[in-house]
């Protein structure tokens, strides 16, 4: 079966990236938008009897909202669909929506299983992303295959190298992210040999209001590595490292998927309690001025998507990636 890779606008420069690691050039297509705002888009390569690989982030700008941008996958994936393509994958670096996958409140959507249901109805046979906030959530909400890529798979060398000799800590901002933060914590574990210490942070949101200061854990002395799916405003991973720091952490370094960076970043980018921020290139560092990009290292995560790529084209198992329910 042919292989056919196609990254739309929004996430081209993470598509080339990824077609370069694959050693294979972007697929070809038109993409057409009318005066009324409409659109087309359709493949200018033949896809009939191809196994298609559609690369979009879905996040917000910096022109097009997470909306706009989920349309444009859907449609288009139909349209591989209607001519010929025998196997279309969505890959998906940063899927919005999928931190709504419960009911908080009485009558809430369960906007990610709606989510889910559009990509079926499209007829896509299988769903790639990284860190999707609730693995399980995101499993149970396709029935198609759905598989999720973690932060270890990318950001695990990089926290190597700030574990160095140091005593180090691997921390979870908040409860939610407990699993997350344990599973890189055996990673990191297994790849210097040594023994990793862990914490968390109790988090209560109401009405939008955070509160709740207890920690567990051992960070005196330590290097703290925060780890988190994603950093919209910053303030979670500044909370939680001002708690390791006033228990006797030696620093505190944010490190996170997804590099939202929404308003109020810039000044928890100014902070100084966290000595360094790092994310990967799912989400562009576009809403940062350089000054502010500055105090941010991304990492690419284009080699770990080349390589669940190149796997699933092959028919090859994907349990020795960093993924969960592979």
């Amino acid at each position: 079966m042919k292989l056919k890779v196609f990254a739309l606008p929004s996430s081209r420069v993470l598509g080339e990236a990824i077609a370069e690691q694959i050693g294979e050039p972007l697929a070809e297509f038109e993409e057409r938008v009318f005066e009324d705002g409409e659109h087309k888009a359709r493949p200018l390569e033949d896809v009939r009897g191809a196994d298609v690989y559609v690369i979009q982030s879905l996040h917000g700008g910096p022109d097009d909202s997470p909306n706009d941008k989920l349309c444009r996958i859907l449609f288009f994936i139909a349209a591989l669909k209607t001519n010929g393509a025998a196997r279309v994958t969505a890959v998906i670096p940063y899927l919005a929506y999928a931190r709504k996958d419960r009911q908080t409140k009485p009558r809430d959507p369960l906007t990610a299983r709606y989510v889910a249901e559009l990509f079926e109805a499209m007829g896509t046979d299988r769903v790639v992303s990284m860190e999707v906030h609730n693995t399980v959530a995101f499993q149970n909400a396709f029935r198609c295959e759905a598989l999720a890529l973690d932060t270890r798979g990318v950001l695990l060398d990089c926290a190597a190298q700030l574990a160095l000799d140091h005593p180090v800590c691997v921390a979870s901002p908040d409860p939610g992210g407990v699993k997350r933060a344990q599973l890189f914590r055996e990673a990191l574990e297994e790849k210097l040999g040594r023994s990793i210490g862990f914490a968390f942070i109790e988090k209560r949101r109401t009405a939008g209001v955070v509160s709740g200061n207890l920690m567990a854990g051992d960070v005196e002395g330590a290097r703290v590595l925060v780890i988190d799916d994603m950093i919209a405003s910053g303030g979670t991973m500044v909370r939680a490292a001002h708690s390791f720091l006033e228990a006797g952490a030696k620093d505190a370094w944010a490190l996170a998927a997804h590099g939202l960076f929404t308003s109020g970043a810039e000044e928890a980018l100014a902070d100084t309690t966290i000595s360094g921020w790092i994310t990967t290139d799912t989400v562009p560092n576009f809403r940062l001025s350089l000054e502010q990009a500055a105090h941010v290292t991304c990492v690419s995560a284009a080699p770990i998507f080349a390589e669940a790529i190149r796997r699933l084209h092959r028919d090859e198992s994907v349990i020795e990636l960093p993924a969960s329910g592979s």
